[in-house]
């Protein structure tokens, strides 16, 4: 499969086995824009709910705990709005799936990425055994502690990849009010990813525990051979995946 390469202020296409980008300071409004139109502009998008900007976890969301070598990390899941993505994550976290899984992909100031049993970026696969399609909702977003489905171009590839954004910079310059609630435009102020946004299924949010995902997101990297330097020397790993809360 030939994957993308492209800038961090274009269409960044985030793929199973590549995960190519060039950061560059600035992304134009019609790119920011363009990336975010999961919605019409009829939607009033102030109106609608922003479960991320929220640490409570609800009733009707999962709670689950990352167990890795650098320390735990918690996150809420909403099955809601990304039904397929969450049924795949839990029924794999409760197989037991994740387990011993590195977090094989690091990039400083974007994002790691973990949920490859082959431990390289080219294996995983949903519980489906096949590919399924990317979930989009206007009201999820690639915000600073987002966690993602990592795919390859196609946008039924989702398997088991995911990945977790960690920039922190602020990326809200640019983003139009009638693509973005005025919350979560104040929420890329803190950092996040929003090219990624409409692209890639976001399903859950890191309530405890990102001073760990900033630890990994430091960690050393080498070339493995992809040319990308983000190959960790010491790769960090998920010895289990709890489930600590399921909807009532």
């Amino acid at each position: 499969m030939q994957l993308k390469k492209v800038m961090i202020s274009a269409s960044l296409v985030l793929a199973l086995g590549l995960f190519t980008a060039c950061k560059s300071d600035s992304a134009t409004n019609d790119t920011k824009e363009s990336s975010a139109k999961t919605t019409e502009s009829s939607v009033n998008l102030n109106k609608v709910a922003l479960p991320q900007l929220d640490n409570k976890v609800t009733d009707d969301e999962y709670l689950v705990e990352l167990v890795t070598t650098e320390g735990n990390v918690k996150i809420k899941l909403f099955p809601k709005q990304a039904p397929k993505a969450v049924e795949n994550f839990v029924k794999h976290a409760k197989d037991g799936y994740y387990k011993d899984t590195p977090f094989h992909r690091v990039i400083k100031d974007f994002m790691i990425q973990g949920g490859d049993p082959k431990g390289d970026g080219t294996g995983g696969e949903s519980i489906w055994k096949k590919g399924f399609k990317t979930e989009t909702s206007n009201q999820l977003y690639n915000i600073r502690g987002a966690l993602s489905m990592a795919r390859a171009e196609s946008r039924s590839s989702n398997g088991s990849q995911f990945f977790i954004v960690t920039n922190k910079e602020d990326v809200s310059d640019g983003l139009a009010i009638q693509y973005y609630p005025e919350k979560i435009i104040d929420a890329y102020k803190k950092g996040g990813a929003p090219q990624l946004d409409g692209e890639y299924t976001v399903f859950g949010q890191v309530t405890e525990g990102m001073d760990v995902v900033d630890k990994i997101a430091d960690g050393e990297v080498k070339d493995g051979g992809s040319g990308e330097k983000s190959t960790p020397t010491d790769p960090v790993k998920v010895s289990e995946v709890k489930v600590l809360q399921e909807p009532k």
